[in-house]
């Protein structure tokens, strides 16, 4: 169903005929701790689970990421993101609604030039999409054309952020005030965000600070002490946000959210003595290589800086001797020559740890995908896989 269409109209025309006693009576028996939605976790790690939240938790949620965004009924913001994913429903629709402000919707499904365009021609304050989506945007051909003065806040969530987008997305695109959101579809869905008065160097190597109401620790993964400031280990978060449970799956759920209700992320973080928080990597995608840990995300980072890298992926692989080898995917950017695995060693030899050099190198126009646009890691382990006869 698309707005305009005539299936659109008859949506809003049988709502006009819907008997008020009927919609009162049907309040007063809706609770806020009662289910609402039943929100499908993204699959980049395995399969996607349905995730349960309630009214208190994507309400609260919205709320309090507009909030920090300090939105206002003159906001007009961008969501090209999907609506039937946490980042459209919760962080667009619902912080949208819970301050007056308007939403734009630039295309059925994402495409860069759509949303450039709508951006200038609504003349939007605020831009939604994860890395990929604003990689996109900044290099569209079409990019210098259009007008993103309005600008000035938005979202860059979903997937760790390289360090040099996020400073684009600033310098080119006008978002002085963007803000980096972390948190999972479990948790409905933000646990820290930056804030409007962080420095670029906080938004651009962190995941801001925990959110209104809400607590987060990192602990050992293995015994479950929480860990002083400044340590890896797995981040923790509880509050109002975490899910009701895995639908029809107790067990399942007992396995993520503890009986004390904090939620275990799966994810690899360290504290700050201020309390920012940075992801390091996710506990599934550690790659340990003759006993060394080693996190993609560190890899990929220094992988963006070379001058013919669009973006970059790492995965591990099997390998007899090591355990595991790393393998960079990377998308190129037009017009680059072809980039060799011994060209990649070339430029990271002397400025990353031996054991950190990836020894494969796959070049590829695009990554695989989930449907809200987060890389599929897993996916990408089983096809370096096949294509090294592993």
């Amino acid at each position: 169903m698309l707005i305009g269409e005539e299936s659109w109209t008859e949506l809003m025309t049988a709502g006009r005929t819907v008997d008020p006693a009927r919609l009162a009576a049907a309040e007063a028996v809706t609770g806020p701790e009662d289910p609402i939605n039943i929100q499908y976790t993204s699959g980049t790690t395995g399969f996607p689970k349905g995730a349960t939240l309630s009214h208190r938790n994507i309400l609260n949620n919205g709320y309090f990421v507009g909030e920090l965004l300090e939105y206002t009924e003159q906001d007009r913001i961008c969501v090209p993101v999907p609506f039937y994913h946490c980042f459209g429903m919760v962080m667009g629709n619902l912080a949208s609604v819970s301050h007056g402000a308007c939403v734009v919707i630039p295309a059925p499904a994402f495409d860069p030039e759509a949303t450039l365009r709508a951006v200038a021609a609504e003349r939007c304050t605020s831009l939604y999409g994860v890395p990929t989506m604003f990689i996109g945007m900044l290099n569209d051909p079409g990019f210098a054309g259009h007008d993103l003065s309005s600008l000035r806040t938005g979202i860059m969530a979903g997937s760790p952020c390289p360090t040099e987008v996020m400073k684009q997305v600033v310098e080119r695109m006008g978002m002085r005030d963007v803000s980096i959101c972390y948190g999972m579809t479990e948790t409905s869905p933000v646990s820290t965000q930056t804030r409007t008065t962080d420095s670029l160097e906080h938004r651009v190597s962190t995941v801001g600070r925990v959110g209104p109401h809400l607590e987060v620790k990192v602990i050992d993964p293995a015994t479950g002490r929480t860990l002083p400031r400044g340590s890896d280990g797995e981040l923790c978060t509880r509050g109002y946000s975490v899910m009701i449970g895995y639908w029809a799956q107790p067990e399942q759920t007992a396995a993520v959210v503890d009986s004390e209700g904090w939620m275990h992320t799966g994810d690899l973080a360290a504290m700050d003595a201020d309390g920012y928080v940075t992801i390091t990597g996710r506990i599934k995608d550690v790659v340990i290589r003759g006993g060394e840990n080693i996190y993609p995300r560190e890899v990929e980072e220094f992988l963006y800086t070379h001058p013919d890298v669009l973006d970059a992926q790492v995965v591990g692989v099997p390998d007899e001797r090591y355990g595991e080898e790393l393998m960079a995917w990377v998308r190129l950017r037009p017009g680059a020559p072809e980039l060799t695995a011994e060209a990649v060693r070339e430029f990271c030899t002397g400025k990353l740890a031996h054991f950190k050099i990836p020894r494969y190198v796959h070049v590829v126009d695009a990554f695989p995908i989930t449907i809200t646009g987060k890389v599929r890691k897993v996916e990408m382990r089983q096809e370096s896989a096949r294509l090294l006869g592993l």
